[in-house]
């Protein structure tokens, strides 16, 4: 699809939502809202919070889906939109309710031999030092919870049960995973290709929602420091976690580096922030695309997958 028919097309752009990351969504739709625009596109900006919001979709032809975290990322809209018969951006409902399960996500990446970290599943029951014992330093965080909201490290017995207690607000499962010492990077997919790998570094405890939308300190590091060959590993591996779950379209994968140069693949995002602070959209600009040019390729590649 080119962009002159695009621009034929009335777009829906959903965002909002009642999640955790409620603000975060509405950042990213009013980004996405003003590429399109930018772009010649009719839109409509729809907040799935409010009642009947479906009742705003009449005469859609795509539906841009800006929801972060449970009740839009996890499959749940998705499968609203195609009982509605509307083409929608992204991953597909399985896909997108498999990536959003970190605990799913990680038995499957184990299955198939892709590096993930060591990780257990919490419970109000859970030996908080036999967990210690086996993992080590680990970091805890909601099961199906994305923007860093609920996570906290933890190194004993004591403190695992209050990251445990933080992070079951907002969620009824919680995982622990294995601390890695050394370097964050994100890989950003679109239409099947690895962008260029970002590195983040911030001198928060870790790569928090304070450093990923607030913070004008965390440093992004796009090249990456990487050399051709190991980035060109790591986009390898980000192909191969995204396209075992069955996803699509466009997305991003989260990995760690240990100070070994193994990579561990963290969390895959079927619908990564869209702010000025977002990371999909840096990762575009190193490969020459602007924010509504990344906007128009994912809006035109639905629409033909559709």
């Amino acid at each position: 699809m080119t962009l002159e028919q695009l621009q034929d097309a009335r777009v829906a752009v959903l965002q909002g939502g009642d999640s955790p990351e409620r603000e975060v969504s509405l950042m990213s739709g009013a980004s996405v809202e003003a590429a399109l625009q930018e772009l010649g596109v009719a839109t409509i900006a729809v907040d799935t919070a409010l009642p009947r919001w479906w009742n705003q979709l009449q005469q859609i032809d795509l539906a841009f889906i800006c929801l972060h975290g449970p009740g839009g990322e996890d499959g749940v809209v998705q499968g609203a939109l195609e009982t509605m018969a509307i083409p929608y951006t992204g991953s597909g409902v399985l896909a997108s309710a498999l990536a959003m399960d970190k605990l799913r996500s990680k038995r499957l990446w184990r299955g198939i031999g892709l590096a993930t970290q060591d990780f257990e599943e919490l419970a109000v029951d859970s030996d908080w030092q036999a967990v210690i014992d086996r993992l080590g330093s680990v970091f805890v965080k909601p099961a199906t919870g994305g923007s860093s909201i609920g996570t906290a490290g933890a190194n004993t017995a004591e403190s695992l049960a209050a990251a445990w207690q933080q992070a079951a607000q907002y969620g009824d499962r919680v995982i622990a995973e294995r601390l890695i010492e050394g370097g964050e990077y994100t890989v950003a997919i679109l239409d099947g290709q690895a962008l260029p790998a970002i590195k983040m570094e911030t001198d928060n405890e870790f790569y928090d929602y304070q450093a990923k939308y607030l913070s004008d300190a965390t440093r992004y590091l796009c090249p990456c420091g990487l050399s051709s060959s190991e980035e060109a590993e790591l986009a390898q591996l980000a192909l191969l976690a995204f396209e075992s779950l069955g996803c699509a379209g466009w997305g991003r994968v989260d990995f760690m580096r240990d100070q070994q140069g193994n990579s561990w693949v963290l969390e895959v995002n079927t619908v990564p922030g869209m702010t000025h602070h977002s990371l999909v959209p840096m990762a575009a600009a190193a490969r020459g695309l602007s924010l509504p040019e990344l906007v128009g390729r994912i809006a035109c590649l639905s629409l033909v997958r559709n």
